[in-house]
């Protein structure tokens, strides 16, 4: 029985990862962005504003130029998005995600997102 559990917990270390991470790939600003969403470790159930099966716990990684940033999911309503108060990333339209700079003394960079054809 023993050996039967420890197999079955490798099993969930092995393939877990890949249910819960999904990447999407866009083009903002003219170069390729690559977006994974992982919906983390936190146990979902009963927590409110899960928006497309995210929930507090959530990142997304984004790789794009020479940045990779993991920002955090915000508790923000509505659609998911995600910010560490420099970056934000927002799904409201998945085909043209918001993708935002935070520059200082209240200026805000936009880089226009357009999701890749593939």
């Amino acid at each position: 029985m023993r050996v039967v559990l420890h197999l079955v917990l490798l099993l969930a270390l092995v393939v877990g990862p890949s249910w819960r991470a999904q990447a999407s790939s866009y083009v903002c600003d003219g170069d390729a962005l690559v977006a994974t969403i992982d919906r983390g470790a936190v146990d979902a159930i009963g927590i409110p504003n899960s928006v497309d099966g995210t929930v507090p716990g959530s990142f997304v990684v984004l790789q794009w130029r020479d940045l990779k940033l993991q920002l955090p999911r915000t508790n923000n309503a509505g659609a998911p998005s995600f910010s560490d108060g420099k970056w934000w990333w927002d799904l409201g339209d998945p085909e043209h995600p918001g993708f935002k700079l935070r520059q200082g003394a209240g200026r805000v960079q936009v880089i226009a997102c357009d999701a890749a054809v593939e």
